[in-house]
């Protein structure tokens, strides 16, 4: 399983859990586990079948290159994050 750590902005849906262990092969199948477990969770990650604008995923220590795609290994660590911009 996965373990996800929930950003501030998800925890009043995951029953406020900083982080949670999640099954999934594929980002795409771990955010519809998630979605299972917490609904409301991937309206906040996904749009139109992508991570949504401004929204990073890191998996294990990389960023995803293929978005949903990304296979996941047991036990890798999964955080989701706000792009951060300026000037």
């Amino acid at each position: 399983m996965a373990r996800v750590f929930v950003p501030y902005n998800m925890r009043k849906l995951a029953g406020g859990k900083t982080e949670v262990n999640v099954p999934g092969k594929t980002l795409r199948e771990l955010i519809e586990n998630l979605e299972a477990r917490f609904p409301g969770m991937k309206e906040l990650i996904v749009e139109d079948d992508r991570l949504k604008p401004g929204l990073a995923a890191i998996v294990g220590e990389q960023p995803t290159r293929q978005g949903l795609m990304t296979k996941l290994e047991p036990e890798t660590e999964v955080h989701f994050l706000p792009a951060i911009s300026g000037g």
